[in-house]
């Protein structure tokens, strides 16, 4: 069996914020999770790296999620990057945007964020 990898990165849909805010956001965690896993996991990272990179998004109602997916994710190992806006642009500052998971094997983030729908 054959293991493939991604990134899946959690985005509140409570904050109403725009496609391109949002688009902003997803990025954010996306290069976070990247940054950190290349550093400190770096044989899922390789292996994410080499199987495309891929990533998916998925939505949540709000923060106190992303928290608990963080805690989730920290309890079993898995790279995670919550994003903490600056507040220049939509929202106040410091408000909590959208959480990374990963990289990591699909079954590994699964177990995390496999419940949760598509943006």
């Amino acid at each position: 069996m054959v293991l493939e990898y991604k990134l899946v990165i959690v985005v509140r849909t409570d904050l109403g914020i725009s496609k391109g805010k949002m688009a902003a956001q997803v990025a954010h965690a996306a290069v976070n999770c990247a940054l950190k896993a290349k550093k400190s996991d770096s044989s899922n990272f390789n292996k994410w790296f080499s199987d495309g990179q891929k990533k998916v998004v998925v939505k949540c109602q709000n923060e106190s999620t992303l928290r608990e997916l963080q805690q989730h994710a920290r309890d079993v190992g898995l790279t995670s990057s919550l994003v903490i806006d600056a507040g220049l642009t939509e929202v106040p500052p410091s408000t909590i945007t959208c959480l990374g998971v990963g990289p990591a094997s699909e079954s590994q983030v699964d177990e995390i964020t496999g419940t949760y729908s598509l943006f």
